[in-house]
């Protein structure tokens, strides 16, 4: 047996009302960079999640009346336990999830931390509407409460950052929450649950139920007493969860896919644009959904930008995920890998050119990651615009690089796809980035720059890419309900 095998492997339990439940079936987690099973998750379905819904329902009196100062410093205590265990959440979740250890120290777990502290603060400074009508002699003024049970199902491409950023405004507002990670990936939420008591967050407040979308989500969506559904994952998924929910009336934030444009203008600063785009396309293994995958150059310095984009992309290091000189890590899993290795091979077989990466450079690996599921940084061009590749979100290290004339035509190009989340802008021209960024069909856009977010504005997509937005002022719209009271005096 090898090493992984020889060890005890980590087994997971649902986090519920408090204490942690095990569970009498379970699933096998995969250590990406090995190809071994290194976890055993629970395969939680109607019953686990019927005993967290009602563990939720029983802390949110309670909760709910607290003050958000109260909150607030609770939420403040949970971040500083986060932090102060950085090392360890990175570890694990690059263990997890494949992605490199310097993601996970830089992004993932400074994020997670962040997102606590963020909505901490933002829950102390809302306020609510009044208007008067002398003439009636009355007043009217809004008055906003916790919706009750937050259903918050995340995906595996960044764990801990996208369940903090749907746990904390949720809890902030004085709802309670069932959760439920991707079964891919729950080590740090399993982790995480492990310092709710010490952080002071009440027993039932916050609930980890493990397993997969088709059971365990199922039943959190198709349960009548959780009123709302946070969601971060695919579309086809999302249409299931509409679908589901539909007959309960249930609110949801749905944040999906994308097929982001780069537009790299004839003016831009090349120097900036093309490190920045490397690392928009290949980032997390490109497995985030603001990944750039199609790049649009002016033909004028096409074959330039062409030449420099995969030089710079070459020089990435892909391998072992625990070295911290590695950029790109291993893939989610053996059948995502093989998906995106099918892109690539449609591409070809379209008559496309794949200048470097999967099938044309070798993959160097250690000893130890072999049997991983590691690709390297592709780049692909002369693909045409009705091509699947340029149509699909394929959520991997695979960039399309393609040549335009004039802005009015790139616009219609690059909103020629049914998602919508987001863009970037490559140019020095001011009035040209404003008027482009107007006509991107498109829920963010960033020029000469790329994820650089600001929590206090709105995040989220447009067509496919989702429906509703979350930020300072959105997430407490989403989790709580407004109501408007009328005074006659």
């Amino acid at each position: 047996p090898t090493m992984a095998h020889s060890q005890a492997l980590l087994v997971l339990e649902n986090f519920i009302g408090g204490k942690f439940v095990p569970c009498s079936s379970y699933i096998d987690s995969y250590n990406p960079s090995t190809g071994d099973v290194y976890c055993r998750v629970p395969d939680s379905g109607k019953e686990e999640v019927e005993a967290a819904v009602k563990a939720a329902k029983d802390a949110f009196p309670a909760w709910s009346s607290k003050s958000p100062l109260e909150r607030s410093q609770i939420l403040n205590k949970l971040a500083d336990l986060i932090e102060h265990d950085l090392e360890a959440f990175a570890q694990a979740e690059s263990k997890d999830q494949g992605k490199t250890i310097t993601f996970a120290r830089t992004v993932d777990i400074p994020r997670a931390v962040h997102n606590f502290r963020f909505f901490a603060s933002s829950i102390l400074h809302h306020v609510t509407e009044c208007t008067e009508m002398p003439t009636m002699g009355c007043v009217h003024y809004t008055s906003r409460a916790p919706v009750g049970v937050a259903g918050l199902i995340s995906p595996w491409n960044l764990p801990l950052y996208l369940l903090t950023w749907k746990i904390a405004p949720a809890i902030a507002c004085g709802n309670t929450v069932v959760a439920k990670p991707s079964e891919m990936t729950s080590v740090t939420a399993w982790m995480m649950c492990k310092l709710l008591e010490k952080a002071g967050v009440p027993p039932g407040v916050v609930n980890v139920v493990l397993g997969t979308g088709a059971k365990a989500g199922e039943a959190l969506v198709c349960h009548p007493e959780v009123p709302l559904i946070s969601f971060t994952g695919s579309t086809l998924t999302a249409q299931r969860i509409t679908e589901r929910s539909a007959p309960h009336c249930k609110r949801l934030s749905l944040e999906l896919g994308g097929k982001n444009p780069a537009i790299i203008f004839d003016d831009a600063d090349l120097s900036q644009c093309i490190p920045t785009t490397v690392r928009s396309s290949f980032a997390n293994q490109g497995e985030i959904c603001l990944c750039t995958s199609r790049i649009f150059v002016q033909r004028g310095i096409y074959s330039e930008f062409l030449k420099r984009f995969v030089a710079e992309a070459k020089k990435w290091k892909t391998g072992n995920p625990s070295d911290p000189t590695v950029d790109v890590g291993a893939l989610i899993s053996k059948e995502h890998l093989e998906k995106v290795r099918n892109y690539v091979k449609k591409a070809q077989a379209e008559g496309a050119r794949v200048l470097c990466g999967e099938g044309v450079d070798p993959v160097a690996l250690p000893p130890g990651n072999q049997k991983g599921y590691f690709m390297l940084p592709t780049v692909i061009a002369e693909v045409k615009d009705e091509s699947c590749c340029m149509q699909e979100e394929i959520f991997g290290p695979v960039t399309c690089v393609v040549a335009f004339d004039t802005e009015e035509e790139v616009i219609k190009r690059a909103n020629s796809v049914k998602y919508g989340l987001a863009a970037t802008v490559w140019s020095g021209n001011v009035g040209r980035v404003h008027r482009v960024a107007h006509r991107l069909q498109s829920g963010l856009v960033w020029t000469n720059c790329w994820l650089v977010r600001d929590l206090n504005l709105p995040f989220g997509g447009m067509k496919a890419s989702g429906i509703g937005r979350e930020g300072a002022k959105d997430s407490y719209e989403f989790f709580t309900e407004v109501k408007t009271i009328t005074i006659k005096h």
